[in-house]
């Protein structure tokens, strides 16, 4: 891959160490001071975490208004991932989901999303005073999942809402199914909307000929991506991408600056750094190793009688016009197994952590630190599990409705509307005043102001029955909702 900037820099990361190496006596924040008032973390972190947790400074550059060697790190980033502006991120991709949005869309203003967003999206609208769009993600019954939104569906919605501003897509959907990207991008430049992607599991994708196309790649405006997740920083750091031909990089920057701390960490900013490095001077070659990986892992999984992991077969249908085999779902689901219950097995009887568990699958997510070790001992406690647990039914869960609830309100009227506390059982017709959701990964069941079915309340039970994960409602046992008070009749579009 070729770029216009010397991608084997690392001017942040470069600039940490001088200043490591003057050994600085600190008069400013943290009061730590580089450990000495945090003696037992440092014990165990050891020295250098620890001088290196420090504050903005000349040297080191300001994160809101970059003017050294932040400013060239974040060129460096951009150059990397094919756009024109870089933004260090270190409140999470939910928050540059968040700056994504509020930068394009702001009250009353439209803009068309998949129901199975991430909660950040469902924020950025109350934030923003944004009404959302719903296009349908294509379901899939077999797997118990969504996957992504089509062509066929974004033109749907923009001919019903042709004042929309922006639309945002997922690439890939937590499991791994990509859409057609360019054609969407390309669907929203001939109508002058903007085109936003949450890449928040594809970072890798912009580095491997045979993943699917990123958002940059296909002439998206921008694209949020979770370096932490598959590109190999640390937890909690992110990026954010822009095409500044449509939107000023400085115009994004003043969104960032709204709610980005001013005191930002440089552990974060710096591990953004070097695998940014390490993506574009190694990314191919280091992910044809991921790759052959989850080809090993998947193939083990699939020769065990009754446990699937869904692959590149997917391709074709509905929803699924990409693959991204990193991502590996296993359904024991054939064996009356189900995937929390997959999941709590896997962490406490063999010591191994998955991504996330569900009602039919659970999920494990495989990079650049994985090894062929570590797949064969997830493949053999398969096995295991299998020997001891495997039963002699299909599990089959009547009561899963993978259509998504009607919006009454818009997500902002619901969050800031006087509410009621009900039981579960009582709260059928009303109107969300919460958004409740498996985590991860923490796409709503409902959201803020969505109508309350039949299947909303069903797959609560249902997650509480398989020991998922709920989160989101102010009642963590969710034997009670959050409602609107008054009762709305008119539904908004």
């Amino acid at each position: 891959m070729k770029y216009k900037l010397n991608q084997n820099q690392t001017p942040l990361f470069t600039a940490m160490k001088e200043y490591r190496d003057r050994q600085v006596t600190p008069f400013d924040v943290p009061g730590h001071k580089h450990g000495r008032g945090l003696k037992e973390y440092k014990d165990y972190f050891g020295d250098a975490m620890l001088e290196l947790d420090v504050n903005s400074m000349k040297p080191l550059d300001f994160l809101g208004n970059p003017t050294s060697v932040i400013k060239e790190s974040e060129e460096l980033l951009a150059d990397a991932f094919g756009g024109d502006r870089g933004f260090f991120i270190i409140n999470g991709t939910s928050f540059a989901v968040q700056t994504m949005i509020m930068s394009v869309v702001k009250h009353g203003e439209k803009i068309i999303l998949p129901r199975n967003v991430h909660k950040s999206v469902i924020n950025a609208l109350v934030l923003s005073g944004a009404l959302p769009v719903y296009m349908k993600p294509e379901m899939d019954s077999e797997m118990g999942v969504s996957h992504n939104v089509t062509l066929k569906a974004l033109k749907k919605a923009y001919e019903q809402n042709p004042d929309s501003k922006a639309a945002l897509f997922i690439n890939p959907t937590y499991y791994g199914a990509a859409g057609d990207l360019r054609s969407l991008v390309k669907f929203c430049r001939d109508r002058g909307i903007y085109s936003l992607v949450d890449e928040a599991h594809g970072t890798h994708f912009h580095f491997h000929p045979d993943l699917p196309v990123s958002g940059m790649e296909a002439g998206a405006d921008f694209s949020a991506v979770s370096l932490h997740k598959t590109g190999g920083s640390l937890t909690q750091s992110s990026a954010l991408i822009i095409n500044t031909e449509r939107i000023g990089g400085q115009y994004v920057r003043r969104f960032i600056n709204l709610m980005q701390t001013t005191s930002p960490s440089y552990l974060l900013m710096g591990s953004v750094d070097v695998a940014r490095k390490q993506l574009a001077l190694h990314g191919k070659e280091m992910l044809d190793e991921v790759l052959a990986l989850s080809h090993c892992a998947r193939s083990g999984i699939n020769s065990i009688k009754g446990v699937y992991s869904m692959g590149p077969e997917a391709v074709g249908r509905p929803g699924v016009y990409h693959f991204d085999p990193t991502k590996l779902s296993i359904t024991m689901r054939n064996l009356g197994i189900n995937g929390m219950e997959l999941y709590d097995r896997l962490r406490d009887e063999y010591n191994i952590q998955m991504e996330t568990g569900d009602v039919y699958s659970s999920l494990a997510i495989l990079s650049l630190g994985d090894s062929m070790e570590s797949v064969d001992h997830l493949i053999r406690s398969i096995e295991d599990i299998k020997q001891r647990y495997g039963k002699n039914h299909r599990l089959e869960y009547d009561k899963i409705d993978l259509n998504y609830p009607d919006v009454v309100l818009t997500p902002r009227e619901a969050f800031y509307g006087e509410k009621e506390r009900v039981s579960l059982s009582d709260s059928l017709g009303r109107i969300s005043g919460e958004t409740i959701m498996s985590y991860p990964p923490g796409i709503p069941v409902v959201g803020y102001g969505e109508r309350i079915t039949e299947s909303v309340i069903e797959q609560i039970l249902l997650f509480k029955s398989s020991h998922g994960i709920i989160t989101g409602m102010d009642d963590p046992e969710v034997s009670h909702l959050k409602v609107l008070k008054a009762p709305v009749l008119k539904k908004r579009r």
